[in-house]
């Protein structure tokens, strides 16, 4: 990843540009989603990385800045839910392709999994990690 990639948008970072839409196109989501990819990521919030991921779009930009901000605060709310539900129903194919992410929130996670089971979120892909 290039060092500066903070400062960039995931349009930038992707080099892909989503047309910009018309004031009455799209649901709610669509035009929050479409106006995040040209919001630099260091400005991302905590609902911000929790749309994002839930919607898996730009995942491996997105991901460390979800760790990190999950290292500081397992439990990170966004507006509408825990950052870390959205993080965990991550596709696993992105898990598979991307150990070293995988590794990080495994390490985050590992000692508070009775807390995690408490908020009902569904951590048994977390069981079989050692094959990762």
């Amino acid at each position: 990843m290039e060092n500066n990639w903070r400062h960039k948008t995931l349009e930038n970072l992707e080099k892909k540009v989503w047309p910009t839409l018309s004031s009455d196109e799209g649901s709610y989501l669509i035009k929050t989603c479409n106006s995040l990819r040209k919001k630099q990521l260091q400005d991302f919030t905590t609902e911000d990385l929790r749309i994002m991921i839930g919607q898996e779009i730009g995942l491996y930009f997105l991901m460390p800045l979800a760790i990190e901000t999950l290292t500081d605060d397992l439990l990170a709310e966004g507006d509408i839910g825990p950052l870390l539900k959205n993080v965990l129903e991550t596709d696993t194919k992105f898990w598979d392709d991307n150990k070293n992410y995988w590794q990080q929130l495994n390490e985050i996670i590992k000692d508070r999994r009775h807390e995690i089971e408490k908020m009902k979120f569904d951590i048994s892909k977390f069981d079989n990690c050692k094959h990762r």
